[in-house]
């Protein structure tokens, strides 16, 4: 007996100007990730959820968290909302940033945490939320 696939989950790095985007299949394999204008997010949840079948959203609890949370209750308003704890994903999305993209030339003789990235790092930050989540799914045994 096959055992459905589980459901990708949206993820949101919540900021006052700008957030993070990420969607994660169930067993963990990054989707699509961006970073969009704060006035963008309802429209970009919609087209995300719409393209992806998301049923799950995890959002950041930070900055931006409870507005962000207003927002996506409206654009999604049958999605299944999880806030997740934001502790330290700036400074693991920006070791995943370099992990990505290391650095080149004189810079790559500077330690990557005396660096920061030449991009918005919001989008990784938006990955580690939705790893967190499908990690708390796993550890409660659901797809």
């Amino acid at each position: 007996m096959s055992h459905p696939s589980p459901s990708p989950v949206l993820a949101i790095d919540p900021g006052r100007h700008k957030c993070g985007l990420a969607v994660l299949a169930g067993d963990g394999r990054i989707l699509e990730r961006l970073v969009v204008p704060r006035d963008q997010l309802g429209e970009r949840l919609r087209e995300l959820a719409g393209r992806h079948g998301v049923a799950e959203v995890v959002l950041g609890d930070r900055t931006g968290g409870q507005s962000a949370a207003e927002q996506v209750q409206a654009a999604l308003p049958q999605a299944c909302l999880h806030l997740v704890d934001e502790h330290r994903t700036s400074e693991q999305a920006r070791r995943r940033y370099f992990a990505e993209h290391p650095p080149r030339g004189w810079r790559r003789l500077l330690p990557t945490s005396l660096q920061t990235p030449p991009v918005s790092i919001d989008d990784w930050a938006a990955v580690i939320l939705a790893e967190r989540r499908l990690r708390q799914r796993n550890e409660e045994g659901r797809p």
